[in-house]
Order: C-alpha cells, then structure tokens, then sequence
C-alpha cells in the first residue's frame, strides 16, 4: 500500500491500493463513528462498484444508504445537489453521519458540496474510480457545481476525512476516459516536476499506474498544503484550466470532456508564452508530442474571439484581468496577471 497525509485543517490520509475498495469500510470506520452512510455515485458506477462498496460498510454495521445520479458534466448542477440534500435529510442524517463520494470527478465535487452545505458540514470519504479524479480531483477540497455562466462557480472548500484509492477501478475505464485523466497528469508534470514528465513521455503508463498516481498526488499535497484556499501557489494548479474551461463552456459541457479541454488549453497557452519570451523554446512542441501519445485533442474549432469571450466567467479573472499560469519550461509555472485590455494581444488578435 501506497499513503500519503494531507496536513491540513483536520489531517487525512490518502491510501493507495489495489482492491482498497473490497475492504473499504474496515478502513472508514477507522476514521468515522458515523451510524448512517450515505453513497453518491453515478449511473454508470453503480452497476460497478456500489454494491461491493455497500456490503463493505454493511459488514462493519453502518446504515447504509445510496443515491444515484445520472452520470455525467450534464449533471453537475445546483438542481442535483439540492436533491442531494434533501435525500440526506429525508434519510435523517445527523452531523455525526458520513457521505461516501463513489465515481469520478464530477461524483467527487458534488457530492463533496452537498456534504459541505448539508447541516453546515458533515464528513465526508472520496474513493475516486477515475484516473482524473484519483490524480487530482479527490484530493485538495475543492468541490461544486458549473453554473450556465461558466463551470465550478458554485462550490465551497471541504476536505475530506480519508481518500481510498484503488488502481483496479481504473481497469473498467475505456481507453478515451483513461486518456482524458492524463490531461491532470500532464499538468502536474508540466507545473512542478520535470521528472514526471519525462516519465509520461518515455513508459508505459499503464504498467506503472501506481507510481504515477502517486507521483501526481504528492505533487499536490505538497501544494494544498502550502496553499489550501488557493491564495497564491495553489493557483498554479490552474495551469491549461482557464483556456480549457472557456473550451468546455462553449461546448455546453458535453461533447469535449474536461482532461481534453485542459490538455488544448496547455498547449495554447505555452504557444502563446513561447510566441511572447516567456516560456523555453521547444515547451509547447513537448506537451503536443505528450498529448498525441495519448491521443488526445490537441486543438478546438472555436475560434480565439469565443474562446477568450468564454473565458470572462473563470473563476481566475480579477476586476482588472485574468491570471493566466504559464510556463517557464517544463516542471517550473508561474502566475502570469494579464490585464483585460491585453488579452486580445496575448492571444494575437
């Protein structure tokens, strides 16, 4: 087994093993003396994992309950939240009481919410079944929803009181899911280690899974933990974000999946940064070359205008501009502040 302790706030661990998910309530009641479970998982993790996950917490005498959404960014509304909740009270869930986040990114940050605002805040346990969100999403607090003016505008700080993390659940995942969570794990290599992305550029992938996972999520521990309400470094883990969220909006959420959208707006934005001085010549052909082993997007049909129009809502912009994250050269990003009146420039339009 793989762990890590994430040290803020209340400490949690991140444990990282395959077949964790079969074992999963003996290590939650480690860290709960909840008497009612709550599930949220996804209609196409439920016929997976949820009743695995459900005798688990059976066996250690949990109440256990399940709520299943339908799966996909589609969902990741306000609308289900609040169904969220409501299931929550109507099953009589107290403060002591635990949510269980079982499904991906999109599965992690509502659930995460809903746990957040429910009663003010009660615990709550992520087992991410994605590469994407066992690489990043379920680690750090962030959760909510996209709103129709952008995505992830509604949400709140709340970390979870234990990660489980089981490399098997990876195994259902089809090859373009896989290779959407690769778009995290590119950006944590071009952000903070140089090591790691050489790594994605030279092994397979696949066959050391574990270690990879883990590299990513040490990176950034080391960086909710410096930063856990993203005042300054945590800023960083933006990098490829801003450009991609405007990506997704354009397509309604649907049709380009978020590691895609993340992994255009990256090169994008060392394109730019070559063009401007600012980033290592020869930065942006690595990432493209990175992408294209994963068969990933590696360009949108957008155009620049939309796409800049599109970013006007992230969560980044300031009153004066948006703070882009750009690249000195791989493994080493920076915060790059570029005032409204100049991003058409940047962009060179």
């Amino acid at each position: 087994m793989k762990k890590l302790t994430v040290n803020v706030g209340k400490t949690y661990e991140i444990l990282i093993e395959k077949g964790i998910m079969q074992a999963c309530g003996s290590y939650i009641k480690k860290v709960s003396n909840a008497k009612k479970v709550c599930v949220i998982t996804d209609s196409n993790v439920a016929p997976l994992y949820l009743e695995k996950v459900v005798s688990s917490l059976e066996e250690e005498n949990y109440e256990v309950f399940s709520f299943i959404f339908k799966a996909g960014e589609s969902s990741k509304t306000t609308a289900t939240v609040v169904e969220m909740v409501e299931f929550l009270a109507e099953k009589g869930l107290t403060r002591k009481d635990l949510v269980v986040a079982l499904g991906g990114g999109v599965c992690g940050d509502m659930a995460g919410f809903a746990s957040a605002v429910y009663l003010r805040g009660i615990d709550f346990v992520q087992m991410p079944t994605t590469l994407l969100s066992q690489v990043d999403s379920s680690v750090g607090g962030k959760t909510g929803v996209d709103l129709p003016q952008g995505k992830n505008l509604c949400g709140a700080f709340h970390q979870p009181i234990l990660v489980l993390m089981d490399p098997l659940a990876l195994n259902t995942l089809s090859d373009h899911f896989f290779n959407d969570g690769m778009g995290e794990v590119i950006k944590a290599g071009c952000i903070k280690s140089a090591e790691l992305f050489e790594k994605i550029e030279t092994i397979d992938v696949k066959e050391n899974i574990e270690d990879i996972i883990f590299d990513c999520v040490d990176i950034k521990r080391g960086v909710v933990e410096r930063d856990e309400k993203e005042q300054g470094e945590r800023a960083l883990l933006n990098f490829g974000h801003t450009i991609g969220h405007g990506i997704e909006k354009l397509h309604n959420f649907s049709g380009i999946s978020h590691g895609e959208a993340v992994g255009v707006g990256m090169l994008m934005i060392s394109e730019i940064g070559e063009k401007a001085g600012l980033t290592e010549k020869g930065t942006a052909e690595r990432i493209k070359k990175v992408l294209e082993k994963y068969n990933m997007k590696t360009a949108d049909n957008n155009s620049v205008e939309d796409i800049i129009e599109a970013m006007q809502h992230d969560k980044k912009k300031t009153a004066n501009g948006i703070n882009f994250v750009m690249l000195n050269a791989i493994g080493d990003s920076f915060i790059y502040p570029v005032e409204n009146e100049k991003i058409n420039g940047l962009f060179g339009i």
